[in-house]
């Protein structure tokens, strides 16, 4: 897993997020797996990149989640740089024989309609070329639910540790049919 704050625990108590939840989850379902949790609050698409060569040699996954880009929408970096980071870091994973699963995020609408779909699309766009797998958005049903303010910690982007299952729950479908 190589993500940002939202698979890093940010502002929870460690082991309440949504991979640890994982851990649980694949134990309880007698999957030998062992989950590298390797996100760090902050990150960008391009600190990602930069870190997975030396991760995919030390751990040598078979399966890689990627949760970056969230970060480089609120730092207002160029979509291009975002699409072809995440590109890269797919295609490195791939070639290191391991299959990819992208976690999609999208942006709040002060960002405008026309930015927010050209964000979105980039996950899909990253997927489709390289043939990797996507859960679109990770925060589907939390961020655009009906009780969105009550499922965020006071600075409105990082969930409550309430929201974590829901997390695992859009992730798990996904990731199961890789798993398997």
């Amino acid at each position: 897993m190589v993500g940002d704050s939202l698979s890093a625990e940010y502002g929870l108590k460690r082991g309440s997020g949504w991979v640890a939840l994982l851990e649980r989850r694949l134990a309880q379902e007698k999957i030998a797996a062992k989950v590298i949790n390797a996100s760090i609050s902050g990150d960008t698409t391009s600190g990602g990149r930069s870190r997975l060569p030396a991760l995919l040699a030390q751990h040598r996954p078979t399966l890689v989640v990627i949760e970056l880009g969230g970060n480089d929408a609120l730092r207002g970096l160029p979509l291009a740089m975002t699409q072809d980071n995440l590109t890269a870091m797919t295609l490195a994973a791939q070639a290191a024989k391991a299959k990819v699963l992208l976690l999609g995020m999208q942006v709040p609408p002060n960002y405008g309609q026309d930015y927010a779909a050209k964000f979105a699309d980039t996950f899909t766009a990253v997927a489709k070329t390289s043939k990797a797998a996507l859960v679109p958005f990770l925060l589907k049903g939390i961020a655009d639910g009906p009780d969105a303010t009550r499922l965020f910690q006071p600075d409105r982007i990082h969930p409550v540790e309430a929201a974590h299952p829901a997390i695992l729950n859009t992730v798990w479908p996904t990731l199961k049919k890789l798993i398997a």
